[in-house]
């Protein structure tokens, strides 16, 4: 299929889809007969269309990906694999390199050429996963240059600074100029934190020095320490690529970045705050490839995922995720949502801000600067036919007030809240002001979640558990158990952890269950109903995760409170 997809002659698809005209493909054709180049690079040189539409249309038409070289950051680690003059020779450039899944992104601008891919494949010692990728032909090129003609690694840009002089003037413009150190700097660190798996780069100016740190599976790790004069250029360049004023220092902005690293397209939502040593700059790495889990891969219980799956069978009520903030909340929201995102339903998103883009979904960002809150962002949405609504948090009665009115006309309706546990969600929204009255009958359920990281596979290990430890875990006297416990290794950063994993706890709101909410009884009777009816706590899901061997005692315990299981 692909094969007589390619055999279309690209004229003709151009003048189909609009972006030439038949007299402009037969003067291309005309040239194209006195010059001997490709028809596409002779449209550009023409400027009939952009080497990106040629880019764009061959790789559809191929059924490939695409890649703007543009917006792409240097792997320096990819860049030492593969020699300049085999780039050069062979028209290829290794855009990023994954050792988590030992995969090469390769751009290329004849997707075609077998002898080429062979011949890297062959270097690299035929162990590599290569996935080729079409780039713009004189991008390609220009890249090369670029690419290999200036130092990438982080410690290689630090000496250059050294040893030179910083041009504030060059920084103030969102070319990426490969001549500016600091330029490369700041996008090798930011390389440096996607490819670590952060979640938050920290930008800390001190006195004397500049602390850079990553918060990496939700513990902040300080990776760098720069002289304080490199901040003014580190912090210009931030601002500029994420559109922010630059003069303004006194007051705290927002703003974004779009980049291209280890191969896909990554956000960061970027935060300046002023301090008395300068402004502390703080960027949320938004990674939708990774953040935006299918239901079945969040490693869920049987039990669990069927009985969530048929909660979100419900057509109308509230489903509330509850936790702390950090522990998942929006992660697991979109995976409830993308598992229902379909053409035949209209999905409406209310959140502050929006972070990660979704096909289909029709989102707004909570601001004062459109003028749309929770509240007056409900009573919009409904008037815009949904038939599922996700209100990013419910902090206050009117937005709680419009979320369930949203649910009593036949809506559903996501959002979250700041309690401790599922069944804290009652009186955290009794006490917002929703009466149980309004709570009865329409709230599907609640979920609460904490996340905890996971051991490192490669260096984790196991043992018997002391007395303390049985006594947490609740094992009878007999019982055989082994439970596992960090060492470090060069793969998890000798941390002994790599990645999270969420523990969850689920309560299903049934006929019984509304009925002793509707009559406004004790925490302690819907607890006891709950554990009837199979309800496990998150501390019961923590003690399987540690016996399963995913975590430790004590990184469950740093975020729930296992203590009062060693009483009862």
């Amino acid at each position: 299929m692909a094969e007589q997809r390619r055999k279309l002659r690209l004229g003709e698809l151009m003048v189909q889809q609009g972006l030439i005209s038949q007299d402009q493909l037969r003067i291309a054709l005309i040239e194209q007969e006195q010059n001997d180049i490709p028809l596409g690079r002779q449209l550009v040189r023409l400027g009939f269309v952009s080497e990106t539409m040629v880019r764009d249309l061959v790789a559809h038409t191929i059924g490939q990906e695409s890649i703007d070289l543009t917006t792409v950051v240097a792997d320096s680690d990819a860049l030492k694999m593969v020699p300049e003059d085999f780039s050069r020779r062979y028209h290829l450039l290794p855009v990023a390199y994954e050792d988590t899944t030992n995969t090469m992104i390769v751009a290329m601008a004849d997707m075609f050429n077998v002898v080429a891919l062979d011949q890297l494949r062959a270097m690299l010692g035929g162990q590599i996963q290569l996935k080729p990728v079409l780039a713009a032909e004189a991008q390609l090129e220009e890249y090369i240059d670029q690419f290999y003609d200036y130092e990438l690694s982080v410690d290689g840009i630090l000496r250059e600074i050294e040893t030179g002089e910083i041009d504030y003037q060059s920084l103030q413009t969102e070319s990426d100029e490969y001549t500016q150190p600091v330029v490369r700097l700041v996008g090798a660190l930011l390389m440096d934190a996607v490819k670590k798996g952060a979640s938050d780069i920290h930008f800390e100016p001190e006195f004397a020095f500049l602390r850079i740190r990553y918060r990496i599976d939700g513990v902040l790790q300080q990776v760098r320490s720069l002289h304080k004069s490199y901040w003014p250029g580190v912090s210009v360049r931030l601002k500029v690529v994420s559109g922010m004023d630059i003069a303004e220092t006194r007051s705290a902005q927002d703003g974004r970045i779009n980049m291209n690293l280890c191969g896909r397209p990554i956000d960061f939502r970027v935060s300046t705050h002023p301090t008395i040593h300068g402004e502390n700059i703080v960027l949320r790495v938004l990674d939708r490839e990774k953040s935006i889990i299918p239901l079945e891969r969040m490693g869920l219980r049987t039990s669990t995922l069927e009985e969530l799956k048929l909660m979100m069978t419900r057509p109308e009520g509230i489903l509330v995720v509850t936790g702390p903030t950090g522990s998942g909340k929006t992660t697991t929201l979109y995976s409830l949502l993308s598992h229902k995102n379909t053409e035949s339903v209209n999905v409406m998103t209310l959140e502050d801000p929006v972070e990660y883009p979704v096909a289909l979904m029709r989102q707004t960002s909570v601001s004062e600067v459109n003028k749309v809150d929770f509240a007056n962002g409900i009573r919009s949405i409904m008037r815009q036919d949904p038939d599922i609504i996700l209100v990013g948090e419910v902090r206050d009665e009117d937005t709680a007030t419009m979320a369930f009115r949203a649910a009593m006309t036949g809506h559903q309706v996501f959002t979250t809240l700041h309690t401790n546990s599922a069944l804290g969600a009652f009186p955290r929204l009794s006490d917002i002001g929703i009466s149980p009255d309004i709570m009865s009958g329409n709230i599907i359920g609640v979920v609460a979640q904490r996340l905890v990281r996971v051991l490192c596979p490669h260096c984790k290990e196991g043992g018997k558990p002391s007395p303390e430890e049985r006594k947490i875990l609740r094992l009878k006297r007999t019982e055989a158990a082994e439970i596992f416990k960090p060492k470090g290794c060069k793969k998890c950063n000798l941390t002994g952890y790599r990645g999270r994993m969420a523990i969850i706890e689920l309560l299903r709101i049934d006929d019984e269950m509304d009925a002793l909410i509707a009559r406004r009884a004790h925490l302690d009777e819907l607890r006891t109903m709950a554990l009837d009816k199979g309800f496990s706590t998150l501390a019961e899901d923590g003690v399987r995760r540690i016996l399963e061997g995913y975590t430790s005692i004590e990184e469950v315990t740093r975020v729930i409170d296992l203590t009062s299981r060693i009483n009862n």
